[in-house]
C-alpha cells in the first residue's frame, strides 16, 4: 500500500495542466555540454542539455534535439556530469548541536538543510524527531526560490505498550500533518521488551487509516518479518543479526516494500574508536567542527567506543549488514539510500557518500547506487516530482567535476549544488 504526502497532493493538484502550458513561453537557465544521469536508471546521455523554467525542469534531451529560449541564461557545462541531487531516505535534522541532542529548534533545521545541501544532499527524509518547525519548514519548501534541502518528516517516533497510546500519538502526529509514521520494533541489543505483533498490527492499521505509510527500525530478521506481515512499507535499517532468507525476500516485494540499509549509521558506532581514515578528507574537514573533531579524538570519547559492548556488537554484526544490502539488491528489492544522519557523530551530507561507497562495496554498481539515491529514493518515500531531471520535476541539480557512473566516488566532486535551479551558496 502506498499513500502520498498529503501536502504533495495538494501541491499538484496546484499544477492541473503543467507541462502543456505552464512553461510554453521563456526558460530562466539552461545547462549545455554535460553528461547527463537523470536518475531514471537509464544510461549517462553526453551532450545533453537540460532547461530550468520557474524552478522546475521544463526540456532535457541531446543537445541537437532541445530548443533553447532565446533569453535563457546559458550555463557551459561542458566536460561536467549532471546528476539529480541526493535523496537521504532516512536522516533527521533540527536537533544536534556539537556533540549534544536536544536542540531541536528552526534555525538549527535550517542550519542543518543548508549544510546537506552544500553536500549535494537536496532532500532529507526526516524518520523521527519531527514537531511543528519541522512541518513548517517543510510547507515552506514548495517556491522556485527555495535553496537548501528539502525535509519530509515524520514527526515523533510512535512508541508505546497499549493500543490508546499508540492511537493518540499517531493521531498527533497525522493532526500535525506528517508524511510517515516512523515507530522501532527493536529490543536494544535484547536490553527492553518489544511490542506485540498484535499491537504493532494495530498501529500500523491506524497509520494506514490516516493514510500514512509506516517506516520501521529494526535490528532483527524476525521483527522485521513481523512488520511486513503487519503491512509496513519501509524498512528503515539493515538486518543486522543474520543472513536474510527467501521469506523476507519474498515478504518485501509482496509489500513493494523499501530497505534502506544506513550502514554509515553502524561505522558510526564504532568507528572512533581509532582515528578515522576520512578525518583527513579535505571533503569532510570543509564542513566539520574542530571542536567535535577534538571531542572524537579524545582518549576518554575513544576508550568508551572500546568499553562499549552495544558499540562491540554492531561492529561485529556489520558484514551481515553489508551482505544482507548486496543479496537484497541482487533478489530485486528497493534499496534507497539513507544514512540516519543527524544525531552526534553522524555527519550530515558527508556520510550520504560514505553510504554510497558502502553500498558499491556491498556489491551495487555505481549507476545502480545513484539510482538508489535519485529516482528510486523518491518513488519508496512517494516524493512524486523529485529524484529524475524530468520536464515538470524540482530543477534540484548536483554538477560534477567527474562522473559517478564510472567511480561512485566521484560524487564528492562537487562542481555547485542548484536546487529549484537556485545555484546554492558555498
Amino acid at each position: 500500500m502506498k499513500f502520498s504526502s498529503p501536502i504533495i497532493f495538494c501541491f499538484l493538484l496546484g499544477l492541473t495542466g503543467f507541462g502543456a502550458n505552464s512553461f510554453a513561453n521563456q526558460g530562466d537557465l539552461v545547462f549545455v555540454g554535460a553528461t547527463l544521469i537523470d536518475g531514471t536508471g537509464a544510461p549517462p546521455l553526453e551532450n545533453a542539455t537540460l532547461v530550468v523554467t520557474d524552478g522546475r525542469v521544463r526540456a532535457v534531451g541531446p543537445a541537437n534535439e532541445v530548443g533553447i529560449p532565446a533569453n535563457a541564461q546559458r550555463i557551459d557545462v561542458s566536460g561536467k556530469t549532471l546528476m539529480p541531487g541526493l535523496i537521504n531516505a532516512h536522516g533527521h535534522a533540527g536537533d544536534t548541536l556539537g556533540m549534544e541532542a536536544g536542540h531541536y529548534s528552526r534555525d538549527n533545521l535550517l542550519d542543518q538543510l543548508a549544510l546537506y545541501a552544500r553536500y549535494g544532499v537536496t532532500t532529507v527524509v526526516s524518520l523521527g524527531g519531527d514537531d511543528l518547525p519541522g512541518i513548517q519548514v517543510r510547507n515552506e519548501q514548495f517556491t522556485p526560490s527555495l535553496q537548501r534541502a528539502r525535509i519530509y518528516v515524520a514527526g515523533s517516533v510512535v512508541n508505546g505498550d497499549n493500543a490508546q497510546s499508540i492511537r493518540t500519538q499517531i493521531n498527533r502526529n497525522a493532526d500535525m500533518g506528517v508524511d510517515f509514521i516512523k515507530t522501532r520494533v527493536d529490543s536494544e541489543l535484547g536490553e527492553l521488551p518489544t511490542i506485540s505483533p498484535d499491537l504493532f498490527q494495530s498501529l500500523v492499521d491506524l497509520a494506514h487509516a490516516r493514510r500514512l505509510p509506516v517506516a520501521v527500525h529494526i535490528y532483527y530478521l524476525e521483527d522485521a518479518k513481523m512488520a511486513l506481515r503487519s503491512g509496513a512499507e519501509i524498512i528503515a535499517h539493515s538486518v543486522r543479526d543474520t543472513t536474510v532468507d527467501s521469506e523476507f525476500v519474498d515478504l518485501l516485494m509482496a509489500n513493494e516494500a523499501c530497505y534502506i540499509p544506513t550502514m554509515m549509521r553502524d561505522v558510526s558506532t564504532y568507528v572512533y574508536e581509532e582515528e578515522p581514515d576520512f578525518f583527513s578528507d579535505d571533503f569532510f574537514l570543509k564542513e566539520a567542527d574542530p571542536a567535535v573533531l577534538a571531542e572524537l579524538r579524545s582518549a576518554e570519547y575513544r576508550s568508551s567506543i572500546r568499553s562499549s559492548a552495544a558499540s562491540q556488537q554492531y561492529k561485529s554484526d556489520f558484514p551481515n549488514a553489508v551482505a544482507n544490502t548486496g543479496a537484497l539488491h541482487a533478489a530485486g528489492v528497493k534499496v534507497a539510500m539513507g544514512t540516519d544522519t543527524g544525531p552526534p557523530a553522524r555527519f550530515q551530507g558527508y556520510f550520504e557518500h560514505l553510504e554510497l561507497d558502502m553500498m558499491v562495496a556491498a556489491g551495487m554498481s555505481p549507476m545502480d547506487t545513484i539510482y538508489s539515491a535519485t529516482g528510486l529514493a523518491a518513488e519508496c518515500m512517494g516524493l512524486t516530482d523529485l529524484g529524475t531531471l524530468e520536464p515538470g520535476n524540482w530543477a534540484d541539480i548536483l554538477v560534477l567535476d567527474e562522473n559517478p557512473a564510472t567511480d561512485i566516488a566521484n560524487t564528492r566532486t562537487l562542481e555547485s549544488v542548484w536546487i529549484a535551479g537556485n545555484r546554492v551558496p558555498d
